[in-house]
Protein backbone atom coordinates (compact mmCIF):
# COMPACT_ATOMS: atom_id res chain seq x y z
CA UNK A 1 0.00 0.00 0.00
CA UNK A 2 1.16 3.37 -0.56
CA UNK A 3 1.51 5.60 2.37
CA UNK A 4 -0.92 8.78 2.66
CA UNK A 5 0.56 11.94 2.06
CA UNK A 6 0.47 13.39 5.26
CA UNK A 7 1.36 10.17 6.55
CA UNK A 8 2.15 10.79 10.14
CA UNK A 9 4.75 7.47 9.94
CA UNK A 10 6.28 9.34 6.95
CA UNK A 11 6.71 12.68 9.07
CA UNK A 12 8.16 10.47 11.96
CA UNK A 13 6.57 13.29 14.58
CA UNK A 14 5.04 11.07 16.72
CA UNK A 15 7.47 7.78 16.21
CA UNK A 16 10.59 8.61 16.97
CA UNK A 17 11.62 8.94 21.02
CA UNK A 18 12.10 12.45 22.39
CA UNK A 19 15.67 11.96 22.78
CA UNK A 20 16.33 10.74 19.35
CA UNK A 21 13.85 13.43 17.61
CA UNK A 22 16.46 15.28 15.97
CA UNK A 23 19.42 12.87 16.77
CA UNK A 24 18.35 10.54 14.52
CA UNK A 25 15.88 11.27 12.11
CA UNK A 26 14.09 9.29 9.62
CA UNK A 27 15.42 11.54 6.48
CA UNK A 28 13.68 9.92 3.75
CA UNK A 29 10.30 8.69 3.33
CA UNK A 30 8.64 5.99 1.12
CA UNK A 31 7.85 8.37 -1.70
CA UNK A 32 11.27 9.46 -1.81
CA UNK A 33 11.30 12.65 -0.58
CA UNK A 34 12.40 13.99 3.17
CA UNK A 35 9.90 12.95 5.83
CA UNK A 36 10.11 15.74 8.00
CA UNK A 37 9.46 19.34 6.79
CA UNK A 38 12.39 20.12 7.73
CA UNK A 39 14.35 17.53 5.69
CA UNK A 40 12.11 18.06 2.77
CA UNK A 41 12.83 21.96 2.88
CA UNK A 42 16.52 21.40 3.26
CA UNK A 43 16.41 18.63 0.38
CA UNK A 44 14.53 20.73 -1.91
CA UNK A 45 16.99 24.21 -1.93
CA UNK A 46 19.41 23.24 -4.31
CA UNK A 47 23.13 24.77 -4.07
CA UNK A 48 23.80 27.91 -6.00
CA UNK A 49 26.60 27.89 -8.52
CA UNK A 50 29.46 29.06 -6.10
CA UNK A 51 28.20 26.41 -4.11
CA UNK A 52 27.90 23.62 -6.44
CA UNK A 53 31.54 24.43 -6.83
CA UNK A 54 32.65 24.79 -3.69
CA UNK A 55 31.37 21.72 -2.95
CA UNK A 56 33.02 20.25 -6.10
CA UNK A 57 36.37 21.27 -4.91
CA UNK A 58 35.60 19.43 -1.26
CA UNK A 59 34.50 16.18 -2.76
CA UNK A 60 38.12 16.11 -4.74
CA UNK A 61 39.94 17.18 -2.18
CA UNK A 62 38.06 14.36 0.36
CA UNK A 63 38.71 11.87 -2.60
CA UNK A 64 42.53 13.17 -2.42
CA UNK A 65 42.45 12.58 1.54
CA UNK A 66 40.92 8.92 1.02
CA UNK A 67 43.55 7.98 -1.52
CA UNK A 68 46.21 8.30 1.14
CA UNK A 69 44.19 7.43 4.10
CA UNK A 70 40.96 5.38 3.33
CA UNK A 71 39.54 4.83 6.73
CA UNK A 72 39.78 8.94 7.62
CA UNK A 73 35.91 8.85 8.84
CA UNK A 74 36.49 12.84 8.51
CA UNK A 75 36.81 12.93 4.95
CA UNK A 76 34.05 10.01 4.46
CA UNK A 77 31.93 12.35 6.44
CA UNK A 78 32.47 15.20 4.35
CA UNK A 79 32.32 13.58 1.22
CA UNK A 80 28.60 12.02 2.28
CA UNK A 81 27.29 15.41 2.68
CA UNK A 82 29.01 16.91 0.06
CA UNK A 83 27.35 14.34 -2.77
CA UNK A 84 24.13 14.73 -1.12
CA UNK A 85 23.95 18.18 -1.07
CA UNK A 86 24.76 17.74 -5.06
CA UNK A 87 22.07 15.27 -5.34
CA UNK A 88 24.37 12.77 -5.58
CA UNK A 89 22.54 9.82 -3.29
CA UNK A 90 24.14 7.15 -5.02
CA UNK A 91 27.87 8.59 -4.93
CA UNK A 92 26.77 8.57 -0.81
CA UNK A 93 26.18 4.85 -0.41
CA UNK A 94 30.19 3.56 -1.29
CA UNK A 95 31.36 6.17 1.99
CA UNK A 96 28.25 5.54 3.96
CA UNK A 97 29.09 1.53 3.91
CA UNK A 98 32.52 2.22 4.68
CA UNK A 99 31.62 4.12 7.78
CA UNK A 100 29.23 1.59 8.97
CA UNK A 101 32.00 -1.10 8.47
CA UNK A 102 34.12 0.88 10.66
CA UNK A 103 31.71 1.67 12.98
CA UNK A 104 30.11 -1.59 13.96
CA UNK A 105 28.78 -0.37 17.52
CA UNK A 106 27.07 3.00 16.17
CA UNK A 107 23.78 1.98 14.06
CA UNK A 108 23.07 5.55 13.00
CA UNK A 109 25.20 5.06 10.20
CA UNK A 110 23.59 1.83 9.47
CA UNK A 111 20.17 3.42 9.59
CA UNK A 112 21.20 6.31 7.34
CA UNK A 113 22.75 3.87 5.00
CA UNK A 114 19.42 2.02 5.00
CA UNK A 115 17.78 5.38 4.64
CA UNK A 116 19.67 6.18 1.34
CA UNK A 117 19.02 2.84 -0.28
CA UNK A 118 15.45 2.77 0.47
CA UNK A 119 15.34 6.56 -1.49
CA UNK A 120 16.96 5.06 -4.05
CA UNK A 121 14.40 2.46 -4.48
CA UNK A 122 16.99 -0.40 -3.17
CA UNK A 123 14.37 -1.65 -1.20
CA UNK A 124 15.90 -5.41 -0.83
CA UNK A 125 19.17 -3.64 0.44
CA UNK A 126 17.25 -1.12 2.80
CA UNK A 127 15.72 -4.30 4.48
CA UNK A 128 18.84 -6.00 5.05
CA UNK A 129 20.29 -3.09 6.43
CA UNK A 130 17.67 -2.36 8.77
CA UNK A 131 17.50 -5.65 9.95
CA UNK A 132 21.08 -6.12 10.87
CA UNK A 133 20.70 -2.89 13.02
CA UNK A 134 18.05 -4.46 14.71
CA UNK A 135 19.04 -7.40 15.71
CA UNK A 136 22.26 -5.67 17.35
CA UNK A 137 19.96 -3.23 18.86
CA UNK A 138 16.17 -4.68 19.04
CA UNK A 139 14.34 -1.38 20.12
CA UNK A 140 16.26 0.97 17.74
CA UNK A 141 13.56 3.75 17.02
CA UNK A 142 14.80 4.81 13.52
CA UNK A 143 15.35 1.34 12.10
CA UNK A 144 11.78 -0.01 13.71
CA UNK A 145 10.18 2.87 11.87
CA UNK A 146 12.01 2.68 8.31
CA UNK A 147 11.30 -1.27 8.42
CA UNK A 148 8.15 -0.50 9.19
CA UNK A 149 7.45 2.41 6.36
CA UNK A 150 9.02 0.15 3.97
CA UNK A 151 6.70 -3.20 4.89
CA UNK A 152 3.54 -1.01 4.43
CA UNK A 153 4.56 0.27 1.70
CA UNK A 154 4.69 -3.01 -0.06
CA UNK A 155 1.61 -4.08 1.77
CA UNK A 156 3.31 -6.41 3.87
CA UNK A 157 0.86 -5.04 6.99
CA UNK A 158 1.09 -7.90 8.73
CA UNK A 159 4.90 -8.31 7.96
CA UNK A 160 4.33 -4.69 10.38
CA UNK A 161 2.26 -5.74 13.17
CA UNK A 162 3.92 -8.99 13.68
CA UNK A 163 8.07 -6.68 13.66
CA UNK A 164 6.12 -4.41 16.53
CA UNK A 165 4.53 -7.24 18.60
CA UNK A 166 7.66 -9.64 18.52
CA UNK A 167 9.98 -6.24 20.04
CA UNK A 168 7.23 -5.53 22.87
CA UNK A 169 7.06 -9.12 23.83
CA UNK A 170 10.50 -9.27 23.93
CA UNK A 171 10.88 -5.78 25.44
CA UNK A 172 11.60 -6.79 29.27
CA UNK A 173 14.27 -9.45 28.22
CA UNK A 174 15.96 -6.89 26.57
CA UNK A 175 15.28 -4.33 28.83
CA UNK A 176 16.60 -6.67 31.44
CA UNK A 177 19.88 -7.06 29.60
CA UNK A 178 21.00 -3.84 28.27
CA UNK A 179 17.93 -1.34 30.51
CA UNK A 180 16.53 0.93 28.02
CA UNK A 181 17.53 -0.46 25.24
CA UNK A 182 13.85 -1.14 24.45
CA UNK A 183 11.32 2.09 24.39
CA UNK A 184 8.33 0.35 25.01
CA UNK A 185 5.92 3.62 24.53
CA UNK A 186 7.74 4.44 21.37
CA UNK A 187 7.08 1.19 19.90
CA UNK A 188 3.10 1.02 21.07
CA UNK A 189 3.12 4.33 19.44
CA UNK A 190 4.45 3.07 16.09
CA UNK A 191 1.92 0.43 16.56
CA UNK A 192 -0.99 2.38 16.67
CA UNK A 193 0.33 4.28 13.28
CA UNK A 194 -0.02 1.06 11.72
CA UNK A 195 -3.57 0.49 12.30
CA UNK A 196 -4.32 4.18 11.62
CA UNK A 197 -2.78 3.48 7.87
CA UNK A 198 -5.06 0.25 7.93
CA UNK A 199 -7.62 2.13 8.76
CA UNK A 200 -8.30 0.36 11.89
CA UNK A 201 -9.02 3.37 14.48
CA UNK A 202 -10.60 1.97 17.12
CA UNK A 203 -7.53 -0.25 17.57
CA UNK A 204 -5.29 2.46 17.15
CA UNK A 205 -7.14 4.19 20.23
CA UNK A 206 -6.85 1.64 22.18
CA UNK A 207 -3.03 1.72 21.78
CA UNK A 208 -3.36 5.43 22.59
CA UNK A 209 -4.98 4.95 25.76
CA UNK A 210 -2.47 2.57 26.28
CA UNK A 211 0.21 4.57 26.00
CA UNK A 212 -1.09 7.13 27.53
CA UNK A 213 -1.45 5.46 31.21
CA UNK A 214 1.93 4.22 30.51
CA UNK A 215 3.40 7.83 30.32
CA UNK A 216 0.97 8.69 33.17
CA UNK A 217 2.50 6.28 35.46
CA UNK A 218 6.54 6.71 34.26
CA UNK A 219 6.42 10.41 34.53
CA UNK A 220 3.72 11.94 36.66
CA UNK A 221 4.67 15.71 36.28
CA UNK A 222 5.46 15.62 32.99
CA UNK A 223 4.24 12.74 30.88
CA UNK A 224 5.19 12.29 27.40
CA UNK A 225 3.00 14.46 24.90
CA UNK A 226 3.11 12.00 22.09
CA UNK A 227 0.15 9.82 23.12
CA UNK A 228 -1.96 12.54 24.22
CA UNK A 229 -1.04 14.29 20.49
CA UNK A 230 -1.81 10.94 18.36
CA UNK A 231 -5.12 10.71 20.06
CA UNK A 232 -5.67 13.51 19.40
CA UNK A 233 -5.24 13.13 15.33
CA UNK A 234 -7.14 10.26 14.99
CA UNK A 235 -10.10 11.76 17.03
CA UNK A 236 -9.79 14.64 14.76
CA UNK A 237 -9.36 12.20 11.62
CA UNK A 238 -13.05 10.82 12.57
CA UNK A 239 -14.34 14.10 12.92
CA UNK A 240 -14.25 14.48 16.58
CA UNK A 241 -13.30 18.34 16.59
CA UNK A 242 -13.68 19.41 19.99
CA UNK A 243 -12.23 16.09 21.79
CA UNK A 244 -9.22 16.49 19.42
CA UNK A 245 -9.30 20.09 20.53
CA UNK A 246 -8.73 19.13 24.17
CA UNK A 247 -6.36 16.56 23.61
CA UNK A 248 -4.18 19.18 21.36
CA UNK A 249 -4.15 21.71 23.98
CA UNK A 250 -2.74 19.20 26.49
CA UNK A 251 -0.10 17.91 23.90
CA UNK A 252 1.03 21.38 23.71
CA UNK A 253 1.29 22.06 27.15
CA UNK A 254 3.13 18.94 27.67
CA UNK A 255 5.56 19.03 24.95
CA UNK A 256 9.40 19.91 25.71
CA UNK A 257 9.86 23.66 24.81
CA UNK A 258 12.03 22.69 21.72
CA UNK A 259 9.01 20.69 20.22
CA UNK A 260 6.45 22.93 21.04
CA UNK A 261 6.27 24.47 17.50
CA UNK A 262 6.35 21.17 15.34
CA UNK A 263 3.61 20.18 17.76
CA UNK A 264 1.34 23.67 17.08
CA UNK A 265 2.65 23.22 13.39
CA UNK A 266 1.18 19.71 12.71
CA UNK A 267 -2.47 20.68 14.76
CA UNK A 268 -2.65 24.10 12.68
CA UNK A 269 -2.29 21.55 9.26
CA UNK A 270 -4.93 19.18 10.54
CA UNK A 271 -7.11 21.89 11.39
CA UNK A 272 -7.05 23.82 8.10
CA UNK A 273 -9.79 24.12 5.80
CA UNK A 274 -9.84 21.45 2.96
CA UNK A 275 -9.35 24.48 0.58
CA UNK A 276 -5.75 25.45 2.36
CA UNK A 277 -4.68 21.52 2.21
CA UNK A 278 -5.74 20.80 -1.36
CA UNK A 279 -3.13 23.71 -2.26
CA UNK A 280 -0.64 22.69 -0.01
CA UNK A 281 -0.41 19.07 -1.50
CA UNK A 282 -0.64 21.37 -4.89
CA UNK A 283 2.41 23.12 -4.14
CA UNK A 284 4.06 19.75 -3.02
CA UNK A 285 3.14 18.14 -6.32
CA UNK A 286 5.12 21.14 -8.23
CA UNK A 287 8.10 20.65 -5.66
CA UNK A 288 8.52 17.41 -6.03
CA UNK A 289 8.44 17.73 -10.35
CA UNK A 290 11.13 20.63 -9.97
CA UNK A 291 13.29 18.40 -7.35
CA UNK A 292 12.93 15.22 -10.07
CA UNK A 293 13.72 17.19 -12.95
CA UNK A 294 16.87 18.86 -11.36
CA UNK A 295 18.51 15.87 -9.92
CA UNK A 296 17.23 14.09 -13.17
CA UNK A 297 20.98 12.68 -15.55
Amino acid sequence: MALKKDSWLVRGVLIAAVAAFVAVPILFGINGRASSSNSSHSASTQPTVDETAQLQGEIEGYTAVLGREPDNQTALSGIIYAKSRLGDLQGTVEPLERLVALNPGEPRYAVLLAQTKQQLNDLEGAAQVYRSVLTQSPGNVPALEGLVALLLSQGRTEGAVGLLKDTLNTADQNNEISPGSVDKLSVKLLLGQVYVEEGNFDQALSIYDETIADAQAASPSQPDFRPTLAKGLVLKEQGKDEEAQVLFDQAIALAPTQYKDGVRELVSEKSAPPETATESVEGEAVEEGVEAETSAP
